[in-house]
């Protein structure tokens, strides 16, 4: 069994220029990290606003492992047959019971013989009023700790504290906790005393010249008027952003997380 196991966790990719940026420097990263296992935040790259089967496939084909969501996963209601049926890709785990797709899975990590459970979770400060993350998380743990001690999971939440607080309440259960959701990437990335990874906020694989990633003229107008605007994607000045974790796979306990941002400001 390998030793140590380095994770890459790529945020929030944005449309078809978070998808072309993803595809000309993931090659590089995997290479440069020596990485096991990918993982990508997929809940925007269908113009911005939820995921397509067919751009769902598109960035599978790339050779990433997973696929996490968020609360734009079940957006495009032609995609929810799609959720329930393909493994690779997963909605935030605390919906209500019976909701399209899965929460977590679990997957062999390929030339290892390791196992890994990737797991997704959603905040319900200024959020959908979902099931209680921190207790869901409870249950998933239980339900998987005598399968794998390598638990990844993306908390997808608006709010700092509550992302804070997710991490040290998994402290010592997960491997890593992993922020998504507002789209810029925080200065925080640690390992917990516990032995979990943590970062407020992976950041967006896009467009910066945006408003989070959409067109700057029609969010402007949407905060100044209060009213809804036509959004799109924006286009220019592409940057990547993601995190590589190191896991002791004996312990299942991180021992380095590294932030990634290309390029810099």
């Amino acid at each position: 069994m390998k030793e140590n196991l380095n994770i890459l966790f790529i945020g929030d990719v944005i449309g078809d220029p978070g998808f072309n940026l993803l595809k000309s420097l993931l090659p590089s990263y995997i290479s440069k990290y020596k990485i096991d296992f990918v993982i990508v935040n997929s809940e925007n790259i269908s113009g911005g606003l939820g995921v397509l089967e067919k751009d769902a496939e598109k960035l599978l084909s790339l050779g990433i492992d997973v696929l996490t969501g968020g609360n734009h996963s079940l957006d495009k209601i032609q995609t929810h047959k799609y959720l329930n049926e393909a493994e690779k890709i997963l909605r935030p785990f605390n919906y209500p019971k019976g909701v399209y797709g899965k929460g977590y899975g679990i997957y062999d990590i390929k030339n290892s013989g390791v196992k890994i459970c990737v797991a997704n979770f959603q905040g319900r400060v200024y959020m959908k009023p979902l099931d209680c993350p921190f207790r869901a998380f409870d249950f998933l743990y239980e339900k998987v700790k005598d399968i794998t001690n390598i638990i990844i999971v993306d908390f997808h939440a608006e709010v700092t504290a509550e992302k804070i607080a997710f991490g040290w309440y998994c402290d010592g259960r997960a491997s890593a906790v992993l922020g998504t959701h507002t789209h810029i990437q925080t200065a925080d990335n640690r390992v917990l005393p516990g032995g979990t990874a943590y970062i407020t906020d992976v950041g967006m694989t896009g467009p910066y010249d945006s408003v989070i990633g959409m067109n700057k003229e029609s969010s402007l107008r949407r905060f100044l008027f209060q009213t809804p605007q036509k959004h799109s994607t924006a286009e220019n000045d592409l940057r990547f952003a993601g995190v590589f974790v190191e896991i002791n796979s004996n312990s299942g306990k991180a021992t380095k997380i590294e932030r990634i941002f290309f390029p810099e400001f």
